[in-house]
């Protein structure tokens, strides 16, 4: 019995945004397999020695494809960046990957230097009898999407554009360790998560939030940065659960970051420091009371 067919999405799939999804979504038409082709080092990373902040986890990723239905495929970048487009095109794309279909973006490239592009590949398709499949370029506010607009949005605290951009709420979920415990002590206890080297840091600063516990979300507020008022010198996430009590230590806990509410401020006591954690977590809870557009589950 002949192997079946996948049905291949090509790009960098970096961030899992709005314009990576309607490449994806061309996979789900039939033809094959839904598949992702997908490299476990950025080719930024490969190609220039240094790989950009990441939007995503490589196990969220691939979390993320799965729901969808979508196969990941991995290739070596190291291994393949060098060949030329139509060896790509013929030893890893049709005879590593069986690829019966093929779906890309308007600007896709492939091969040496870039040298091969969606032209290419459609001729390349149709003389191999491959069928290709292009995705429109998606745009935000007048320009394409892109992973580079997203991080530096995140970066400036314009979290809802980055949000709009994804189509999901940018989220991270990084095991819970333990503080210094004064969020207790200013009756406002929090959890501490660190971001591993390369993950993209958003702007420091307080930011609604909501974190999924136990399958029911919770309105939350975040603090991104070092805690001036306290001081530390590592850059965390902290947030607080609102209307949450238990022990989430040890665990991957989810936080989805939904608006920029002010950036990172001295506080001249602990006193003025939690009058200002509630009323930050005042305004977090408004605000998720009214419906984020990108949340599926409102808390109310």
């Amino acid at each position: 019995m002949a192997e079946p067919k996948n049905c291949i999405a090509l790009g960098t799939f970096d961030g899992l945004h709005r314009g990576h999804r309607q490449v994806l979504e061309l996979t789900k038409r039939g033809g094959g397999v839904p598949s992702a082709l997908l490299f476990q080092e950025h080719p930024a990373k490969v190609l220039f020695g240094i790989a950009p902040p990441a939007l995503l986890t490589s196990e969220d990723r691939e979390a993320l494809l799965r729901e969808d239905g979508i196969t990941p495929l991995y290739a070596d970048f190291r291994a393949i960046h060098a060949l030329p487009a139509q060896e790509f095109f013929e030893e890893i794309l049709r005879k590593r990957f069986s690829a019966g279909v093929l779906c890309c973006g308007e600007n896709y490239t492939f091969g040496k230097n870039k040298t091969g592009n969606t032209a290419l590949l459609r001729r390349f398709c149709e003389a191999a009898g491959v069928e290709l499949r292009v995705a429109q370029t998606a745009c935000f506010a007048g320009a394409p999407v892109s992973s580079s607009r997203i991080r530096r949005a995140l970066e400036n605290g314009e979290v809802e554009q980055a949000n709009a951009m994804l189509g999901r709420p940018f989220s991270y979920a990084f095991k819970v360790v333990h503080g210094d415990r004064r969020g207790r002590l200013l009756h406002f206890p929090t959890i501490n998560q660190f971001f591993p080297k390369g993950f993209v840091r958003p702007k420091f600063g307080v930011y609604a939030a909501r974190v999924n516990v136990d399958g029911a979300y919770h309105p939350a507020v975040t603090n991104f940065g070092v805690r001036p008022t306290i001081g530390t010198e590592s850059v965390r996430s902290e947030t607080c659960i609102l209307d949450y009590e238990g022990d989430l230590y040890g665990q991957r806990v989810r936080v989805e970051l939904l608006k920029y509410l002010r950036p990172e401020q001295r506080f001249s006591s602990l006193d003025a420091l939690s009058t200002a954690i509630e009323r930050d977590s005042r305004r977090a809870r408004e605000y998720l009371e009214k419906g984020c557009n990108l949340c599926e589950n409102p808390v109310k």
